[in-house]
């Protein structure tokens, strides 16, 4: 199935798959939508626990500074194999301008941690939550390194929006932690001379 899909992915163009990432976040963000009205009661509950307050940022900013860390030095020590994903992050971010990585990585942000924390974990608490995350990211679970990363960053972006009460906090590490990696992803692939 894994081999299937990365084929699929492999014929698709840089547009093709960009495309396919804004439909997929429409689609989260109508589950959220209706996930909030069937569970918690409201279509926008989620946004009560949207808190624009400096912790809020500040504890976001510091998880994700954590997992970039952490990251590095996982890509500095396992072997290439161990954390290659097929290409997916690479065509998805290397021909966006970095406006629209931020643009991009925004609506991810908002859209998954709306759905996963904002309803699931709220409804069903952070194993649920964090296992619903994982399961999204079906790509990975040929890669183990790769599947026990992103389990691990949505158990921490969990727990942070358990302790902070805020999903703010949530949202703002989801999103740095993907624009650093999509910008990463652009800059290297203007560095080998190509737009």
């Amino acid at each position: 199935m894994f081999k299937r899909q990365n084929e699929l992915i492999h014929t698709l163009t840089d547009r093709q798959m960009i495309q396919q990432l804004y439909l997929t976040q429409l689609l989260l963000a109508i589950t959220g939508l209706a996930g909030s009205y069937l569970f918690l009661g409201g279509w926008f509950v989620p946004a009560e626990k949207m808190n624009f307050t400096f912790m809020g940022l500040a504890a976001g900013a510091g998880a994700a500074a954590a997992v970039i860390l952490l990251d590095l030095v996982v890509m500095g020590t396992a072997p290439q194999a161990w954390y290659d994903d097929g290409g997916i992050n690479e065509k998805l971010f290397r021909s966006c301008s970095i406006p629209h990585i931020v643009l991009m990585t925004a609506i991810i942000a908002f859209a998954e941690e709306w759905l996963f924390r904002g309803v699931l974990q709220t409804e069903f608490g952070l194993i649920a939550a964090s296992l619903f995350f994982s399961i999204l990211h079906i790509r990975y679970l040929s890669k183990f390194l790769l599947f026990i990363m992103v389990t691990a960053v949505s158990v921490l972006i969990g727990i942070l929006f358990e302790l902070t009460d805020n999903l703010l906090a949530a949202v703002t590490a989801h999103f740095l932690i993907d624009l650093v990696f999509g910008i990463q992803i652009r800059l290297k692939y203007l560095n080998r001379g190509e737009s």
